[in-house]
Order: structure tokens, then sequence, then C-alpha cells
């Protein structure tokens, strides 16, 4: 039954409005306002839902995940957007001053961010995407 549905994800933000200034103008997404949230539409047909939460609580770990050739540039391309990167100096987690982890211990190479609404992001570099 599920097999054949059409899933997709969704997560709250405290403003609309700048969700899809974020989504659609910085982050220059396809995000089409709907009367009850912002839809967006991903490459390969994938659709992100984004409805506003009075109590939204940002979420504590990554919503939405960008699969990237290259980090260091989509890095680059987002920084000159004003989009700023979580820095991490942690025992298991370390980035660079740029914000990038660099695939230490055979995980991806991938930086996070944060939308308006303090929603964790990332791009991160797939080999065969």
């Amino acid at each position: 039954m599920l097999r054949e549905s059409n899933a997709f994800a969704s997560f709250s933000v405290d403003d609309l409005t700048r969700a899809k200034d974020f989504y659609g103008g910085i982050l220059g997404l396809d995000a089409q306002q709907l009367p009850q949230g912002l839809r967006l539409r991903l490459e390969g047909g994938t659709t992100v839902f984004i409805y506003a939460k009075p109590d939204h609580q940002p979420a504590t770990f990554t919503v939405l995940n960008f699969s990237v050739d290259g980090v260091d540039k989509a890095v680059d391309e987002l920084t000159a957007r004003g989009v700023r990167f979580e820095i991490y100096d942690q025992p298991d987690l370390k980035t660079d001053d740029r914000g990038i982890s660099r695939a230490n211990g055979g995980g991806p190479t991938i930086a996070w961010f944060r939308d308006p609404a303090g929603n964790f992001l990332s791009v991160l570099e797939t080999h065969g995407r």
C-alpha cells in the first residue's frame, strides 16, 4: 500500500515569509506559496512541505541534506549569499574555519547551516548521486 504512495517530508518554521525568502531567494529553490504553507520542489521530483507553527522549536537534527558535487564550492556560493555555516570543535565532530567537516572517520564531507527558523540543513558530497 505505502510502497506506491507519493511520500514527502515536512517540517515547521516560525515565519513562512522569511522561509520563502530564504529557500526561494537565498537558496534558489523552487518554492511555491500555498494556503497551508510552502512547497519546495527539488531535483528528482522530491517535494518538501514547510508549514508555520506558532510554537515552533528548531529541529536539533538535520532536516534537509543537499547532495552536491563539491562542498567547498557550495559553501563559497552560499556564504556569498549570506548563509553562515556552523563551526564545530568537539571530540567527535570538527569542522574547518569555513564550517566543513572533511570525511573524517569514514563520514562524508559535509557542512551544516541553519534556516531563519533555526532548523539544520546541510550540503554534503555524495559520489554518484
